[in-house]
């Protein structure tokens, strides 16, 4: 529903949804929900077979570089030697394309699933999810979170495999090189780890920070943009733009401080590095010059000693991103994890009398919106709902819409409650037209035919549109039926947008009708169209109004009273009048007696 006030905005973001509580992901759930994904196998095993093979190579290239520069010493060069290293060289090259763009086709195909099923969750979560969650935090997570995500298995995963068999394999064939040069190598691991696990914890959190910090930056564009019109008519450009500041200047913060742990593991992975070279230039150089080592051989350990220190500083940006992609996973799994609108019940909803039968409903636990509701609609009826702001006349048309569950009671419809009906038989049999009828961004077409499985036919839609009083419009236009309304059909007026969402709900054919102050907003031409369009709508439906003008429901088969949440009077106007205090006052007020 739209509209909500801000009183409301503040009671829904504290409905309880049902679903498992939100907890901290582990690697563990990490792995679980790749599991989950849609992995192209045969891909996967080609990409790690052809990084296997590029690591391989990228270990026997030193060897044969060994061969070769021993040959140079001896003033024997061997061709086959520098043809064979060259071949190396090349298959590396082609292997590594290869398996690169495999690599990035994995990551893609699972991104693809994995929002695939986000979007297809969050479409099917219920209403007090969305009251709650700001969009743009939702489409953080579809967006940015399985990016992450992403990320990791393109960019890290396959490497760091990679890695550890280049590092492992290094250091077996070192040891047969030279095993007192190796241990000199490895002497810089535990140095290193003691400086990366604390600076890998530090970013966990930063990484975890800014993540959640740009989730709520989206969310606030997304509130702002979408009601620019808003903003700019209450002047807000600066006080929105001071919110927006402050949330850039936490990011900014938040990048600075990964800057900062980013600047001293560089460095101290470089100075790491270098000192290695420099203590075996100069031992290695020592062993050349008594005979005791080969040039060649040291030209190995060099190469060696960089397959090793290169992955070990992948490993490093490897479990910065293994981090992030954990801290994503939490909330992707949050969503996942939540519980979906009930969609199963009886296959075919069934008709007859619409049914409250002492109904009760709270948006926020002790504070009750509706307080025993009850009363019936017979088919083909109108049944109109009067009364003060505030009353509950909104939140009643939300639970018959099951956007919402009541706290106690029943509705039901003929002999059978409505919630046993499978939601999207029930949603079926009913239309509604609201105060604004927001329009999504396409043309009138997109709109008028929103919802349908099946496209109609253009005589259906325009005799659809000709009974909502909106052909003679529609027709005047330069691209007719394929005008773009723009966002949310604000290229149309009001009495517009109102008539193409009645042609909708004609289109749609439902036995239930809603008219939530269908006509509340528009001027008194536009009202007149309105008014005759809705009464064909109206025709041999169960309709259920919402007024605020006595006027347009005085011939209500039934008008019911609301006030503070409970029913106080039912009858027709005359009974009313007679019988009801406030709505007598109701009734002076706007003319009527």
């Amino acid at each position: 529903m739209t509209g909500k006030s801000p009183k409301r905005m503040r009671e829904v973001k504290n409905v309880e949804i049902k679903g498992k509580k939100k907890k901290t992901a582990t690697t563990k759930d990490f792995f679980a929900l790749l599991k989950k994904l849609k992995w192209p196998i045969g891909v996967t095993v080609v990409a790690l077979i052809l990084s296997l093979a590029e690591t391989i190579a990228g270990l026997v290239i030193p060897l044969i570089t060994k061969d070769l520069v021993d040959t140079l010493s001896s003033a024997l060069f061997s061709w086959k030697t520098a043809v064979l290293l060259f071949t190396i060289f090349v298959v590396q090259a082609i292997t590594g394309g290869f398996s690169h763009y495999m690599l990035t086709y994995i990551g893609e195909t699972i991104v693809a699933d994995l929002r695939s099923k986000l979007w297809n969750k969050v479409l099917r979560l219920p209403v007090p999810y969305f009251d709650g969650n700001e969009t743009g935090e939702t489409m953080s997570r579809i967006t940015q979170d399985t990016t992450t995500l992403k990320e990791l298995v393109t960019n890290h995963l396959v490497t760091f495999i990679s890695g550890i068999i280049s590092i492992v394999g290094s250091i077996i064939i070192l040891f047969f090189l030279d095993w007192k040069m190796t241990l000199i190598m490895l002497i810089s691991v535990p140095v290193s780890m003691a400086i990366f696990i604390p600076l890998g914890r530090i970013m966990h959190k930063v990484a975890k920070g800014t993540q959640a910090e740009m989730a709520t930056f989206s969310g606030h564009l997304s509130r702002v943009l979408g009601d620019i019109r808003l903003v700019k008519a209450y002047r807000a450009e600066q006080t929105e733009a001071a919110q927006g500041e402050k949330a850039i200047r936490t990011l900014f913060g938040f990048g600075l401080k990964e800057a900062r742990i980013q600047a001293v593991i560089s460095p101290v992975m470089t100075l790491t590095m270098m000192s290695i070279l420099v203590v075996i230039l100069g031992y290695g150089g020592a062993q050349v010059s008594r005979g005791a080592l080969s040039a060649g051989t040291l030209v190995a350990i060099i190469f060696f000693m960089f397959q090793i220190i290169v992955p070990f500083a992948q490993m490093a940006s490897f479990f910065t991103s293994f981090q992030k992609a954990v801290g994503a996973t939490e909330r992707i799994q949050h969503i996942l994890v939540m519980e979906s609108e009930l969609p199963s019940g009886i296959p075919a909803a069934p008709s007859g009398k619409i049914r409250f039968d002492n109904v009760h409903f709270a948006y926020e636990t002790g504070k009750e919106v509706l307080k025993g509701i009850t009363f019936e609609a017979q088919p083909g009826t109108v049944t109109a709902f009067v009364g003060p702001s505030g009353g509950g006349k909104t939140t009643l048309f939300s639970l018959l819409e099951r956007f919402y569950q009541p706290t106690a009671g029943e509705i039901s419809i003929g002999e059978s409650p409505i919630n046993t009906i499978a939601l999207s038989d029930w949603r079926a049999k009913i239309g509604y037209v609201s105060q604004e009828s927001p329009l999504l961004s396409g043309s009138i077409l997109d709109n008028i035919a929103y919802g349908l499985e099946i496209r109609p036919s253009p005589e259906k839609v325009r005799a659809a549109a000709q009974s909502a009083n909106a052909l003679d419009f529609i027709e005047a236009m330069p691209d007719q039926f394929e005008t773009l309304v723009g966002e949310r059909g604000m290229k149309l007026s009001g009495g517009q947008r109102q008539r193409i969402a009645i042609a909708r709900a004609l289109l749609y054919n439902p036995e239930i009708l809603l008219l939530d102050e269908a006509t509340s907003n528009l001027d008194s031409g536009s009202e007149i169209h309105v008014q005759e369009a809705l009464v064909r709508l109206m025709e041999g439906r169960t309709t259920l109004i919402i007024a605020h003008r006595l006027a347009t429901v005085i011939h209500a088969d039934q008008l019911i009273f609301l006030e503070e949440g409970k029913v106080t009077g039912v009858g027709k106007h005359s009974e009313l009048y007679n019988e009801h205090e406030l709505y007598r006052e109701f009734a002076k007020g706007q003319g009527l007696s």
